[in-house]
């Protein structure tokens, strides 16, 4: 949707107009391409995700893509992993310029229906989930200034991870090393936005180390949403011997009084995209965030096999401050406005790789074990003090939530000839237990406990049609449990304990082709379809409770391409069309209405060009088609919209100096649009608006001794 001038942004676009233009002119007058030389041979990147063991993404049978990161600045702020996942199919990045509540993330539909934080999607980094047991994940755990790669499983061998695995998306850090360095960063921009970052990274003695500090603050483009965020991280690798590796991994994440501006109605956001609602300025909505875990991963080879091991254990508090009105919360059994819980969280996981020469092919056998353990220390208040608004009151909720899951599976891979059988089998008991201490008059005991249980099986073939053409198929099953959150209130008060997880059937055939030596396709049909599909119920005082629907079909087509026409200029762009429909008729939705929060049309195309050693432009487009927010598709639908970014990085080195550069203009055109939505928001406040023309820029010094 676009519009011919910006009503509310008063004169700010007209001032980033001279340094649009000036970034232009820059482009247009830099030297003419250097001599031509033979275009670089295109490659598919070797991920482990999925198999679990390393690979070339071309010979696996299922959709999996890497994201190379490294330690250049040409990947922008590293704030937010949707700066750097645009390129892969399947996957929509929307951040809600909301960092209370985090980004949205969802992965051929899994996870659109997650009004904060992520679910539907297994997130891991280093080898440590970032998702709890019952399927929430923050994002915002996930350290990007340290990170090399971010892989993506899609489809039905992500369901071999267990619960909320829809898909997979894996990060992956640095590992300390080379000659010891030392690096700064200072990035800044519009909307008050600034981000300071230093780090020192090598190996020294035998031991690697990265080391990284951050600090990103920023006033956002929409009123009352301002936000700060320190990270912290660490990873110690030890090599005892040439046969054993032992990575030590610290982290932490504090978001101190993040403002929360909520989401818009239509009637706001068609008036002026930058505004808040009053409700969230008179509660003074909010959040707190306090994380920090550890962890180790080690890994020992014996001759071809490999054991792998890995345990973590880690903190987090949130307060959060809600707008639900005062008079809602008049009944002793309203839980109030005010969150506040205090989690410890641990985990244990081991597997065992053999890989052997069986008669005419090879076999690669993984089987074991994940343990994971939650428990929140949860009160609920009442966010109001008399008259006195946006405030600590009297308490409301007190319970210990427990979540735990036991996974034990089994994954094969046989290799013969033309063709890879791919097979996996997992097993998971998730458990829920609430005991509550909060009795109070005619507030019951609401403790109790409920177990969900899942076998997902997964199997994949590829054939190797030629040496430049593989043709794959893949068919599994997975489960998706409700949320501690989705749990926690039913429409007869309590928790919601008859809530029945969604159980779903994927499948997929693709096709993964070099045309030429400089040319990589990859392409992808798939049908997920879910059974017990879990949707509102209703929405009232404030309180958003859960239920099953019936069945819903995904039909989909995911295309990935990448080339390049010289040695100088690529380009990649991916492209997902998918229809996503309930397919069943229920007591809350009908048959045929589009599934909320789900795009049906993505695509992102980016043309890069390096005129100069050193120095390398872009041009980006995004596409997002329009996007329901309710089951009935009755309200506004989000508009679609398409954006376009220029950036420009450069990099200098000069003795052990490196010096980087980062100049980026996003939404180029100034087009008015919503970023994401809150799907089923009974109040309508279902938008939130993304930002409008932008300019963000950096440097970065390293130093190698």
């Amino acid at each position: 949707m676009t519009r011919p001038a910006r009503r509310t942004r008063g004169a700010r676009p007209h001032t980033l107009a001279p340094l649009a233009a000036a970034l232009l002119g820059a482009l247009a007058s830099l030297p003419a391409m250097a001599q031509e030389t033979a275009p670089t041979q295109v490659l598919a990147p070797t991920v482990i995700t999925g198999s679990r063991v390393e690979a070339s993404s071309f010979d696996l049978p299922y959709s999996v893509d890497s994201v190379s990161l490294g330690a250049d600045s040409a990947a922008g702020l590293r704030v937010n992993v949707s700066e750097v996942m645009n390129a892969v199919p399947g996957v929509v990045v929307q951040n809600r310029q909301n960092y209370a509540q985090d980004l949205q993330i969802s992965v051929r539909g899994f996870g659109a229906r997650a009004a904060f934080g992520v679910r539907g999607v297994k997130l891991i980094a280093d080898g440590i989930p970032a998702t709890n047991p019952d399927g929430q994940g923050q994002a915002a755990t996930f350290n990007l200034d340290t990170a090399e790669r971010i892989e993506v499983l899609r489809g039905p061998m992500a369901t071999i991870y267990g619960n909320h695995a829809g898909g997979v998306i894996q990060l992956f850090s640095r590992e300390g090393q080379g000659a010891p360095r030392v690096s700064a960063g200072v990035f800044g921009g519009d909307h008050g936005t600034v981000k300071v970052d230093i780090g020192a990274e090598g190996e020294k003695n035998g031991i690697g180390y990265v080391l990284d500090a951050s600090h990103f603050e920023t006033d956002g483009e929409r009123r009352y949403s301002a936000a700060e965020r320190n990270q912290a991280y660490a990873k110690l690798t030890f090599r005892p011997d040439e046969d054993s590796k032992l990575n030590l991994i610290f982290s932490s994440l504090r978001q101190p009084e993040t403002e929360d501006p909520l989401g818009l109605t239509w009637a706001t956001w068609k008036r002026d995209e930058t505004a808040v609602e009053n409700v969230a300025l008179q509660y003074r909505t909010r959040k707190e965030i306090d994380h920090v875990q550890g962890g180790a991963t080690y890994e020992r080879r014996f001759g071809s096999d490999r054991l792998q091991v890995q345990a973590y254990a880690g903190e987090r508090s949130v307060t959060q401050y809600q707008s639900i009105p005062r008079a809602a919360q008049t009944p002793i059994t309203h839980a109030g406005g005010v969150i506040d819980f205090d989690r410890e969280f641990y985990g244990v996981g081991a597997r065992y790789i053999a890989d052997r020469e069986i008669g005419p092919g090879r076999l690669t056998l993984t089987a074991g074990i994940d343990y994971d353990r939650s428990e929140d220390d949860r009160q609920g208040y009442q966010n109001f003090i008399g008259t006195v608004l946006g405030v600590k009151g009297a308490l409301r909720r007190d319970e210990i939530d427990t979540v735990t899951s036991t996974d034990p599976y089994v994954q094969a891979v046989w290799r013969q000839g033309d063709f890879d059988w791919t097979l996996g089998v997992r097993h998971s008991e998730v458990k829920f237990d609430v005991d509550d201490k909060f009795i109070v008059g005619a507030n019951r005991d609401d403790s109790g406990s409920v177990s969900y249980h899942q076998t997902s099986p997964a199997v994949g073939v590829l054939w190797r049609l030629t040496p430049v053409l593989n043709l794959y198929a893949s068919y599994g099953r997975g489960f998706e449990t409700p949320t501690l959150n989705e749990l926690s209130y039913s429409a007869s008060g309590g928790f919601n304990f008859d809530l029945k997880p969604a159980r779903s059937r994927q499948a997929e055939v693709g096709i993964k082709a070099y045309v030429g030596e400089h040319t990589r396709l990859n392409a992808a049909v798939f049908q997920i379809r879910t059974e017990d599909e879990i949707v509102v119920a209703s929405s009232v005082g404030g309180r958003t409770s859960y239920t099953n629907a019936g069945t819903t079909l995904r039909r989909g087509l995911e295309l990935a391409a990448e080339t390049n026409f010289t040695h100088n200029l690529s380009a990649r762009g991916a492209l997902t069309v998918m229809r996503a429909v309930y397919d069943e008729t229920t007591a809350t939705v009908e048959d045929g209405k589009r599934i909320p929060g789900i795009p049906a049309v993505t695509a992102y195309g980016e043309l890069a060009w390096k005129p100069l050693a050193g120095l390398t432009t872009a041009v980006e487009a995004i596409h997002r088609s329009k996007v329901y927010v309710d089951d009935a598709n009755a309200d506004h639908a989000a508009p679609a919209y398409t954006l376009v970014n220029l950036r420009l990085a450069a990099e200098q080195k000069s003795g052990p100096w490196t010096f980087s550069e980062l100049l980026r203009l996003d939404n180029l055109f100034d087009r008015e649009h919503i970023a994401s939505v809150i799907v089923g928001d009974r109040n309508g406040r279902y938008y939130e608006p993304g930002p409008g023309r932008s300019l963000y820029g950096g440097v970065r010094v390293s130093y190698q001794f």
